[in-house]
């Protein structure tokens, strides 16, 4: 019993959980339901959840609930679980470390783990350069250190981020990020000295897509001629792909030309690989894709296999600029998220990931283009790896159509699909399934979401 309920007994998670969906209630069941009634009774309201299942075990491509049923995961709790839930390498690391200490506090006594996890991130992480890396909890908090360290460094001020931006929920990461609903409504002041630059869309951009990458650029660094200037521009910011914008992919060229931009007046380009980073998009991190060298990368989310874990990597003349002391934190680089990382890096590694998340690209994208053809709602299908996104819109024109996202991912939900939306306009189904998922599991959940549009 667990309060006044009974749960069935659960089966234990990793890889070696049943790989196959398995619906034995409706979605959700009467026990998820009735979890539902104590969090609405003990949890913040302001706390969201996509879908109202409440979960007990997980592993590779599926994740089980309380009521038995057995659900495809596209959505790898926000593409953290890339290695799969309870991957092997990840669990016994944590065990043993758990087992060892569970905290010290790196600034008070620190410990090989944070120092194994900045060697890695420093092996893979763009650029040949000297590298060091500081280590936090979240990618809200990676963000923040990174701008701090960007302007101890360059003894500027001005941050540059973007339309459609998602940085984080902290005040100086709301300021940064773009959405106002349900990221800043009503949250403010924040953070000064913040400027925002129109995104290059391709979808969206005015001149059509084939004058997006050298029509934005020079927009961009017009506006940060005339009412930035260069000189006061500590940091650019940018994702690579966006994430909870939309999964927009800039056009070839525009990020070599910004990164260009950024080397030649002196300001640091900072690449929030947060989303992005660590195989998902087919390299270990997104930047490598046209050979962008960022010299500061923001990393969490895949990073840890599921533990709270972030990084700031970045030149090693940058990184060491801020005075001994003005970095740091209680939990940052807590010992059993380090053991955490090494193990789902190692898992990256002996498994081929990268190779894994093309893979899955190479099935999702002919599937989801001929859905397109078939459904003129859908506007754009977009991504890389296993980052992939559509776009819905009404037909005809580019209004978004976010009644119609929903309504797609309620029909994926229901039928044992976990799909997520994301979104200025909240018209974008986003797929992130892990990155072990098997392929069979795969195209079952294509199918499932053909059969949702369907009865659109």
């Amino acid at each position: 019993m667990v309060g006044s309920m009974t749960v069935l007994p659960s089966p234990s998670g990793g890889p070696e959980l049943p790989q196959e969906r398995h619906l034995v209630t409706e979605i959700p069941g009467p026990l998820s339901r009735d979890l539902l009634a104590r969090r609405q009774a003990a949890v913040a309201r302001g706390v969201s959840h996509v879908l109202p299942v409440f979960i007990t075990a997980a592993g590779g491509g599926v994740l089980v609930d309380v009521d038995g049923n057995s659900l495809i995961d596209f959505g790898s709790g926000i593409a953290v679980a890339s290695v799969g839930n309870s991957a092997p390498m990840v669990a016994e690391r944590v065990q043993h470390q758990a087992g060892q200490f569970t905290h010290t506090c790196f600034m008070v006594t620190p410990y090989e783990g944070y120092v194994a996890v900045c060697e890695k991130l420093a092996e893979h992480t763009p650029g040949g350069y000297d590298k060091r890396s500081a280590l936090f909890n979240s990618g809200a908090e990676a963000v923040e250190n990174a701008v701090k360290i960007a302007r101890h460094a360059t003894g500027r001020q001005a941050v540059v981020a973007f339309d459609h931006a998602y940085h984080g929920r902290t005040n100086l990461t709301m300021a940064l990020t773009a959405k106002n609903m349900p990221y800043k409504d009503k949250f403010g002041p924040f953070a000064g000295e913040i400027y925002r630059m129109p995104m290059a869309y391709p979808l969206r951009w005015p001149g059509g897509p084939a004058r997006c990458a050298a029509d934005a650029f020079d927009v961009i660094t017009g506006l940060i001629h005339t009412q930035v200037g260069e000189d006061n521009v500590a940091a650019v910011i940018i994702e690579p792909i966006q994430g909870e914008g939309g999964f927009i992919v800039p056009p070839d060229g525009f990020l070599p030309a910004l990164a260009e931009f950024c080397a030649r007046h002196g300001i640091l380009l900072i690449a929030d690989e947060i989303q992005t980073g660590f195989c998902r998009t087919g390299d270990w991190f997104a930047c490598e894709h046209e050979g962008v060298v960022p010299d500061l990368v923001t990393t969490a989310k895949g990073i840890a296999g599921g533990l709270p874990l972030a990084a700031v990597t970045g030149r090693a003349e940058v990184m060491d600029s801020v005075h001994i002391g003005g970095l740091g934190g209680t939990y940052g680089g807590n010992p059993v998220a380090c053991a955490a990382a090494l193990g789902a890096i190692e898992t990256m590694e002996a498994e081929h990931l990268t190779e894994r998340a093309r893979r899955i690209g190479e099935i999702m994208l002919p599937r989801l283009r001929k859905l397109a053809d078939a459904h003129p709602i859908i506007a754009d299908v977009r991504g890389r790896g296993a980052m992939i996104a559509i776009e819905l819109a009404q037909p005809g024109s580019l209004a978004p159509d976010p009644a119609s996202t929903g309504k797609v991912a309620k029909a994926c939900h229901q039928a044992g699909l976990v799909v997520l939306t994301c979104g200025t306009f909240g018209n974008v189904l986003r797929f992130l399934p892990p990155l072990v998922i098997g392929e069979d599991l795969l195209e079952e959940g294509l199918s499932i979401l053909e059969d949702a549009f369907a009865a659109l």
